[in-house]
């Protein structure tokens, strides 16, 4: 982490700059500027520097990640429709490219969709229905309550493939703040796997322990399927804390569409960016032969699971 040197009261901290901290933008750093005197100031600044890092995971791949995600299935979203008893605004949390804000989109008069990547925003796919958002580190949390539509507003709140990713407690407190009281659902999701065939799956499985080493320890969520994330919320019979509800997403994929899956994968890229290619011309063509050819589309399964709750 950074090292900082407190010098006479009065003036500037001495601060050492290390890798972890160049991962923020200029403009983030001037934001800092008034907090890095104050050492109470340290633990909020440690908590930006942790969630820049966190967008900088997506935004070199953003591209990637927008052509090879699975779809998630209409029948998800309607099992949530049919627990808000209200379907004017939802809350897309962590929406990257948009593709649940557009699924719930289907069903809600409104959807905002947020993130704290911008360059995953400019992948975001249009909806008439969807106003996408950034929210950058310097929202405070009140500031954020207001910017999605105030105390007990929302009827969904969703988060797909990023929860993980958030300050629980904190984020927690938002959702409880914005979600409408009663009739309010928030739901999470992921998914952990995928499952092609017995002849591909176990090639799979040996490049996947090869990324161990360089996920974010977050990722430890997923690879539990949310059985271990905390989830303080009410059952409505979707998962709860402790028992996520197991789905299953079809997809029709490509071979390249599955590399491009890969490559998506943030810790491929951050090894990438630590000269270290897991994904060797060689693993490739094991890959390939495994897949049965270049040119094959496969319907294979990601493996999925559901936590959903409400807050009296």
């Amino acid at each position: 982490m950074e090292t900082m040197t407190m010098n006479p009261i009065g003036s500037k901290p001495t601060t050492i700059m290390t890798p972890r901290m160049k991962i923020l933008e200029m403009n983030q750093w001037v934001e800092l500027v008034p907090f890095l005197s104050q050492e109470s100031n340290y633990p909020r600044i440690k908590e930006r520097i942790e969630e820049s890092e966190m967008a900088g995971l997506f935004d070199k791949q953003a591209e990637i990640y927008l052509d090879t995600r699975p779809n998630y299935p209409s029948e998800w979203y309607a099992m949530l429709v049919d627990r808000t008893t209200h379907h004017t605004l939802a809350w897309d949390v962590g929406t990257g490219n948009g593709q649940a804000a557009l699924g719930v989109a289907e069903h809600y008069e409104q959807v905002i969709g947020t993130d704290v990547s911008e360059a995953q925003l400019k992948c975001a796919m249009p909806h008439p229905r969807v106003r996408y958002l950034h929210t950058p580190l310097s929202l405070s949390d009140d500031e954020l309550v207001t910017l999605i539509g105030g105390e007990d507003s929302v009827d969904l709140v969703t988060v797909a493939q990023a929860v993980h990713w958030f300050d629980l407690p904190r984020f927690y407190s938002i959702v409880t703040r914005l979600l409408r009281k009663p009739g309010g659902i928030f739901a999470v999701w992921g998914y952990n796997d995928i499952t092609v065939s017995p002849t591909f799956d176990p090639v799979m499985k040996r490049f996947h322990d090869t990324t161990l080493p360089f996920w974010d320890p977050n990722i430890q969520y997923i690879f539990d399927g949310y059985r271990t994330l905390p989830f303080p919320f009410e059952s409505v019979d979707l998962g709860c804390e402790g028992k996520p509800l197991l789905l299953d997403i079809p997809k029709e994929l490509s071979f390249d569409g599955f590399l491009g899956m890969l490559r998506s994968w943030s810790a491929v890229t951050t090894a990438k960016g630590k000269g270290i290619d897991l994904l060797s011309e060689g693993l490739v063509k094991e890959f390939e032969s495994a897949w049965g050819g270049p040119k094959l589309v496969k319907s294979v399964f990601y493996k999925a699971f559901m936590l959903a709750g409400k807050v009296n």
